[in-house]
């Protein structure tokens, strides 16, 4: 699959390249391995056990892994390799719970900037009035 944002990680090489450099965190629903890549290129690769599900249940969260990881390729700095693995307790999950563990795990790493969500929340917003909403107001 082609990616704008970022790359994928085929090989089992590359795999065991970034395996090897044992940096790694994890929660109940994801591992993150990470290793420097020398670019500019951020390069993605997911792996999800048979122990987790047939093959219907692991493709659906490699898709879930690889959306969450392209939604956020802005606010990751570039030049990692990123390997994610899916543990048991995803299974079932809905994106946004995937997405909220792999934000997580960026945020161990150290590799997260979240700039780009906050200045969203934070700018003034129209109601359907017409009337100018800060940060904090309501209407019901």
């Amino acid at each position: 699959m082609k990616y704008d944002n970022f790359e994928t990680l085929k090989t089992n090489r590359d795999f065991r390249n970034v395996y090897n450099r044992k940096k790694s965190f994890a929660n109940k629903y994801l591992i993150m391995y990470i290793r420097e890549n020398g670019t500019d290129t951020l390069k993605l690769g997911v792996s999800v056990s048979k122990k987790v599900g047939n093959s219907i249940v692991r493709h659906r969260l490699a898709r879930l892994i690889r959306e969450a990881f392209r939604l956020h390729t802005q606010d990751i700095r570039g030049g990692l390799d990123v390997v994610v693995i899916a543990r048991e307790n995803l299974k079932g999950k809905n994106y946004f719970e995937t997405e909220s563990a792999m934000i997580h795990l960026f945020k161990l790493h150290h590799i997260y900037a979240a700039g780009n969500m906050e200045k969203k929340y934070d700018k003034e917003s129209n109601d359907s009035s017409g009337k100018v909403l800060s940060k904090g107001d309501f209407t019901v």
